[in-house]
């Protein structure tokens, strides 16, 4: 069962929705036992940084999401918010955050139109099973300020040019994350999401 996290300030419902379209069993997780019952996670977002965090906080999920991505290794995957939550600083707010990658968070250049809106190029940089069967650069739909740039360089799955070539997808071990809108992205983020249901953590 795929525990999709809604922490009152994300986009879960979307997600679901696009789940059930897939045929995929899925349930909003709203606590640190509901993300017990769970085998893989989906953590959504849309907003700011600090208030994702705040509100995890809140309902006392930061520590279970850690206890279960990073101390059990279940698959995980983050959208959009959901991806830059996961490294260790933002530079909106700036805000600390979960730190389960090393890196930060950077906002694009004033000097190009902030937020980038709308459908944008994804190269990816090497095989892996959320990717399976897309073609290659693929067009997905993004909503962003700021862009995650991960340590390490191992870490990154696919960039995007914007300003800058940024890291648009992250995947290390069993965590893995989308900036784009996977729920968004017509086809291609369908495929991702189904991939996504059958993955078991591992890159092979």
């Amino acid at each position: 069962m795929i525990g999709v996290v809604d922490y009152r300030a994300g986009n879960a419902p979307s997600v679901m929705f696009a789940l059930a379209r897939l045929g995929i069993d899925a349930t909003l997780v709203r606590t640190a036992a509901e993300l017990a019952d769970t085998d893989r996670i989906i953590l959504p977002g849309v907003g700011a940084a600090g208030a994702t965090i705040a509100s995890l906080a809140e309902s006392d999920l930061v520590p279970a999401l850690r206890t279960r991505v990073v101390d059990d290794a279940v698959p995980f995957l983050g959208i959009c918010i959901g991806l830059q939550v996961i490294f260790e600083h933002s530079e909106e707010g700036p805000t600390g955050g979960l730190g389960w990658l090393p890196g930060r968070v950077l906002r694009f250049p004033d000097t190009d139109r902030v937020p980038q809106i709308g459908w944008n190029r994804v190269e990816l940089r090497r095989p892996h099973p959320l990717t399976a069967g897309l073609a290659p650069d693929p067009y997905c739909y993004f909503v962003n300020s700021y862009y995650a740039a991960p340590s390490d360089p191992d870490a990154v799955l696919g960039v995007t040019e914007y300003s800058e070539t940024f890291c648009s997808m992250v995947a290390a071990g069993n965590i893995a994350a989308t900036q784009f809108h996977a729920e968004k992205s017509g086809e291609i983020g369908l495929t991702i999401l189904g991939n996504f249901a059958r993955w078991d953590g591992t890159e092979c």
